[in-house]
């Protein structure tokens, strides 16, 4: 059975359970994050949860899938609009609680899946084709970093847990990509990053260096790497120019070169 499945669900559990008493209302709340409200991070979560799933059945599924969203997109509709395209289409134009419910029957279904594939089987996405490992571990992280902004409005702290070091794993992955994706050569050699989880434990990557390195809670890393905090309002520490700059631009997902949270930008509202 494959760990990064469970550890998906249980990251969607922790954000099903701060939404369970919600009603319509809460779901139009607007986020810090480019004035998606509740409802829309659900959306997308549940949308590209079923593209997940999709994938998964075969090649011919998920481009049956992939060809109605590049039409909308062909159409100029980003992610709230063609999400909710795709609900009209296929879903009853399901909104509000209804789409929570939903999302929230779904998520399970898809992570015994994926928790039965063989972890190194590819599966077709939007860029290269992928291993079933990494795309349950990219839909944990997305759920994670979408989640933020549903705690963050609600006032509510997240509860980490050592399962964050799939997201840790891939922010620090993703450092060339990081560059790459925005033109640059990655420069080398790699910081050292040294992160403390959750649990207390101290995980680390990379070969070890006093001149150029990453350091700080594994939550804070992955708050900058998934674009949910500016570095400068973190615990993170950095030294060495490499690393300073890998930080002020660090992007761990997929899709166009995006400008970080300016400090300040994006925190928890007062419960």
């Amino acid at each position: 059975m494959m760990q990064a499945a469970l550890d998906f669900k249980q990251e969607c559990d922790a954000l099903a359970a701060i939404l369970e008493q919600a009603d319509d209302s809460d779901f139009q709340r607007v986020t810090q994050f480019k004035d998606w409200t509740i409802e829309d991070v659900i959306g997308h979560l549940h949308l590209w949860n079923i593209a997940a799933a999709e994938t998964l059945k075969g090649r011919e599924n998920w481009t049956a899938f992939f060809t109605f969203i590049m039409e909308q997109m062909g159409k100029g509709a980003g992610h709230p609009q063609l999400q909710r395209a795709w609900f009209d289409a296929n879903s009853r134009g399901i909104r509000g609680h209804a789409l929570y419910d939903e999302w929230r029957a779904f998520y399970p279904q898809l992570a015994e899946d994926y928790a039965k594939a063989n972890p190194a089987h590819r599966v077709a996405w939007a860029g290269p084709d992928m291993s079933t490992e990494s795309k349950i571990i990219a839909r944990q992280m997305e759920t994670w970093a979408h989640g933020q902004e549903v705690f963050d409005i609600l006032g509510a702290e997240r509860q980490d847990t050592d399962r964050i070091r799939n997201i840790a794993h891939l922010g620090v992955t993703t450092y060339g990509w990081t560059f790459r994706n925005r033109g640059e050569e990655p420069p080398k050699p790699k910081p050292f990053v040294e992160l403390i989880a959750p649990s207390g434990e101290i995980w680390v990557w990379n070969e070890p260096q006093e001149d150029n390195l990453v350091r700080g809670t594994a939550t804070a890393f992955c708050q900058i790497v998934t674009q949910t905090r500016s570095v400068l309002d973190t615990n993170i520490e950095t030294i060495g120019d490499t690393a300073e700059r890998w930080m002020a631009v660090a992007q761990c997902f997929a899709g166009a070169a995006e400008t970080p949270p300016s400090k300040g930008q994006r925190y928890r509202l007062s419960s």
